[in-house]
């Protein structure tokens, strides 16, 4: 009896593996295209990050425009009508997202392909970028197919094999990528000897890794593909039992994509479409100060090394809070209001329990995860390191009541606090980096004001309407004071441990040591209790070390 039982655990704890790997593969694919930039930075160099760099965000964008505007609009349209067997209308929305997509990918990428000398000399201020960004047009083609495949199998339940598609995408392009960016870059390293211009390697090397996006997308969308054809007989013979009364027409089907994807297409945009405009300005500030000779391998530095490791510890916090939300809108969508604030208090606590450490031992071990994962230009984004990781807790607590608005149905007032913080960061980056020329300093400070302002009105918006009302002392002060004093151990540790175990140990054991000392501080003042850490990692050790010193 005893083997069946855990046997039967076992399988539970596989199942919630699966599930979770498939409820987060969004942010968790995320990180690994973060992570995809650290050897690319070995492998082409800072100056081959920084010519790639408007290439990834301009396909990024565009990508987003197709899966926000028109995946995830035709999941929850397929999935209304599937719900009430109208299997040929949701059909139908197939077809017309099918059509929209194509469209807009084919003027986006004639857009691109023409527009591409405008958009490097003059948007990002980088001509020999322009290769790389010609080579995004029949990425936004694949882009836009494989969005519409994700969407359909999406709306239809099919949740697992659109994660599943969306990790293959990602190791796909780690190995595609690499493999391009190397050996493009060695093909223009012939051709900067004949040039006797190094950048001409740089800029090969950055299309090589566009390539390798592209070969990537069409993996995947050869795996798209092949499902479709596998599960293409089930959706015909649901077809001929359809139980509605009346097929939509492409007309109302488009004008339904319009209205429901705009919205989120929007909010989307305003919260990335900002890295174009900073390179463009940090380029110019480089030019103005007479460093225009460095001034893309710094900004490779800032996109390949800064941004990854913020964005990867913001990702952290997102994991970390991600399951709350669901429970949130379930409590608000069945009228559960004081468990609905009872949830979105225990949520606000785990943004600060995780994002005030991260971003604390960040800031501390700057210059060992810098040297350790890096090579080429560390300086640079040492200092940025240490200055930017407020970002990490800002952007906890913006994503956190940013996805609640969207929830509860508080569009406009989410693109209201979005496109007030896109201004106040323009107008900061304009004064601070144009103006005052402060070069990568004035971007970190516009960008931590723009997650500030950003996290502040999503915080007040959400506050008011839900009428929830923070605690402050045990939610966020205490893990506060808990991660600095954890975060003064680390310091104290790298500056022992640095010089003599290298990098990457000095990471693991300060990391380790102190993570130990803030989980102690966080039970001794009561932040967590012990049906918190037995939900944590590692929790019956947390909970065991608790009792040995006589706090549970």
């Amino acid at each position: 009896m005893k083997i069946h039982k855990r046997e039967a655990s076992v399988r539970g704890r596989g199942r919630g593996f699966k599930s979770n790997m498939t409820v987060y593969a969004g942010i968790i694919t995320y990180m690994m295209s973060l992570f995809i930039r650290i050897p690319l930075s070995g492998m082409i160099g800072d100056a081959g990050i920084g010519l790639v760099a408007p290439a990834l965000e301009i396909a990024a964008l565009v990508t987003i425009v197709f899966a926000y505007g028109i995946s995830r609009t035709m999941t929850g349209l397929i999935r209304y009508r599937m719900k009430r067997e109208q299997y040929r209308s949701a059909r139908k929305v197939f077809h017309v997202a099918f059509k929209i997509s194509i469209l807009l990918a084919i003027i986006f990428a004639v857009a691109i392909v023409l527009g591409s000398g405008f958009l490097s000399e003059i948007v990002v201020l980088e001509s020999m970028s322009q290769k790389a960004i010609m080579a995004v047009a029949p990425v936004i083609v694949l882009a836009a197919l494989i969005s519409v495949f994700r969407g359909y199998f999406n709306g239809n339940g099919f949740g697992v094999l659109v994660a599943q598609s969306q990790y293959i995408e990602k190791i796909a392009m780690l190995i595609c990528m690499i493999a391009g960016g190397k050996m493009v870059y060695s093909y223009g390293e012939k051709a900067a000897a004949l040039l006797q211009n190094k950048m001409v390697a740089y800029a090969y090397g950055a299309l090589g890794v566009v390539l390798g996006m592209m070969t990537a997308q069409m993996v995947t969308l050869i795996y798209l593909l092949f499902v479709f054809g596998i599960y293409s007989g089930t959706w015909k013979r649901q077809i001929m039992q359809d139980s509605g009364k009346r097929l939509e027409t492409d007309g109302e089907v488009a004008g339904l994509f319009f209205s429901n994807g705009l919205p989120v297409v929007l909010i989307v945009m305003l919260s990335n479409v900002f890295m174009l405009m900073d390179q463009r300005f940090f380029n110019y500030c480089m030019n103005r100060t007479g460093q225009g000779d460095v001034r893309t391998t710094l900004w490779g530095a800032y996109y390949g090394k800064f941004a990854v490791l913020i964005g990867i510890g913001c990702a952290l916090v997102c994991l970390a809070v991600h399951g709350y939300i669901g429970k949130i809108s379930m409590a608000y969508e069945k009228e559960e209001y004081r468990m609905m604030r009872d949830r979105i208090g225990s949520a606000m606590k785990k943004v600060c329990m995780v994002a005030f450490p991260v971003a604390i031992y960040l800031a501390v071990l700057a210059e060992a995860f810098v040297k350790g994962f890096y090579k080429g230009e560390n300086a640079f984004a040492i200092d940025m390191l240490r200055q930017g990781t407020a970002i990490i807790v800002l952007y906890g607590v913006a994503y956190l009541f940013g996805q609640i608005m969207l929830k509860v149905h508080m569009t406009k007032e989410l693109v209201l606090a979005l496109l007030i913080s896109f201004v106040v960061h323009l107008v900061a980056i304009y004064l601070l980096v144009r103006k005052a020329l402060l070069g990568g300093n004035g971007v970190v400070y516009s960008v931590i004001l723009f997650t500030a302002i950003l996290a502040i009105l999503c915080f007040f918006f959400a506050s008011r309407k839900l009428k929830y009302r923070q605690e402050w002392i045990s939610a966020v002060a205490f893990p506060a004071i808990s991660a600095c004093v954890a975060g003064l151990v680390a310091m104290l540790l790298n500056k022992l441990l640095l010089s003599m175990v290298g990098e990457i140990m000095t990471i693991i054991i300060s990391c380790l040591v102190s993570t130990v000392l803030y989980i102690i501080m966080l039970i001794v003042l009561r932040v967590v209790n012990e049906g918190e850490l037995s939900r944590m990692p590692f929790g019956n050790i947390w909970i065991t070390l608790g009792r040995m010193i006589g706090v549970l």
